[in-house]
């Protein structure tokens, strides 16, 4: 028995086909989003199969791992290249999503040493204040993009609800719209992908009445979680039971509620509270801060989590029948699920699906 977290590529791929139907016909499609998962080829291999146009990761090792699969797909860089990767990203990403005229020259000097042509995505800042160019900025940044002989200008792009919770709606999509619209105007050009955002855009694509010029979006919670990130709400239809995080139980005994002695801080700041005057049915786990975010941990139901350090997570089971050597299964939500797959003391397993 081992710490693992396990994924049914049958549900990733289940997913995205609702997901794909239900967009298409709005007009727009998906690009399946893997840095949640460390680029898992067979996550990728599953959105594909699931109707998925591309597949698009925030890491050029994730990326490159994506190339394995036997018929590599688009592949998208979704955060702005770091200046000092650039002949890296020309190497991996057919595309890339920018904002920094000083990162373009150098993908531009990258693509032309390596012979090839580098498509680039304008993010444009729409009020969330993470990435993005300022509208009035736009202009300078497309005619920068079409100077280079190297690069190829193939699309606007914008990111909400990421860094302060905006959330895409008729407003601020129509400003994207507008300002594809103006771009090709201005400069015969046709742009191939206006995409709106991330899985935060779906309540809109789904329910608004016009979508404009959005033609893609960019999904990665939604498929691999079933969920909205706006409120974390269950999206119908989608499983969201996708992963099962397992964890081994090392110690099982009765305890207080409460702790005694003087009082300072714990491991990671303030210790939880724990309340009432009732012994605890508490068990330890082989589970810690190095694994897994605590926050974005889904106990079963009557088990409760009373607190976690860097190794040892305790819960109160409640009634359960546990034992030393017995195994916990939990869900993740999206903070869990990214430090989970990216903890080189968790083991990932994958079930189901075909041969990537």
């Amino acid at each position: 028995m081992t710490l693992r977290i396990e994924t049914d590529l049958d549900k990733v791929e289940q997913n995205t086909r609702i997901l794909v139907d239900r967009l298409a016909v709005t007009g727009i499609r998906v690009t399946g989003v893997t840095k949640a998962v460390m680029g898992s080829p067979g996550v990728g291999a599953a959105m594909l199969r699931g109707g998925a146009r591309g597949l698009g990761d925030s890491r050029l090792p994730n990326l490159a791992r994506l190339a394995a699969l036997d018929r590599p797909p688009r592949r998208s860089l979704i955060r702005s290249p770091m200046l000092s990767q650039v002949a890296q990203v020309i190497d991996v990403a057919d595309v890339s999503l920018n904002t920094e005229a000083v990162v373009l020259s150098a993908l531009n000097q990258a693509a032309s040493e390596q012979n090839r042509m580098h498509a680039v995505v304008l993010m444009v800042e729409l009020g969330d204040l993470r990435e993005g160019i300022a509208l009035d900025d736009i202009p300078e940044a497309v005619r920068t993009v079409l100077r280079h002989p190297s690069l190829r200008l193939v699309g606007l792009g914008a990111n909400l609800a990421c860094q302060n919770g905006v959330i895409p709606d008729d407003r601020n999509m129509a400003i994207l719209t507008e300002l594809a619209d103006d771009v090709e105007t201005q400069h015969g050009i046709s742009l191939d992908v206006v995409s709106g955002g991330n899985s935060a855009n779906l309540h809109w694509a789904l329910h608004t009445d016009d979508v404009g010029r959005i033609d893609d979006l960019r999904l990665g919670e939604a498929i691999l979680l079933g969920v909205d990130p706006l409120y974390r709400a269950p999206i119908p239809g989608l499983h969201t039971d996708v992963f099962t995080l397992t964890a081994e139980v090392i110690e099982v005994s009765r305890k207080p509620s409460q702790p005694w002695g003087d009082r300072a801080q714990a491991a990671f700041g303030e210790a939880p509270a724990r309340t009432g005057s009732r012994t605890v049915h508490q068990a330890i786990l082989a589970l810690g801060r190095q694994d897994v975010d605590p926050d974005g941990l889904h106990p079963p139901e009557g088990i409760t989590t009373l607190g976690m350090s860097s190794d040892h997570l305790i819960v109160d089971l409640g009634d359960h029948r546990v034992v030393v050597g017995d195994e916990i299964d939990f869900g993740v939500g999206y903070g869990a699920l990214v430090r989970a797959m990216t903890s080189p003391f968790v083991s990932k397993v994958e079930h189901g699906g075909h041969c990537a």
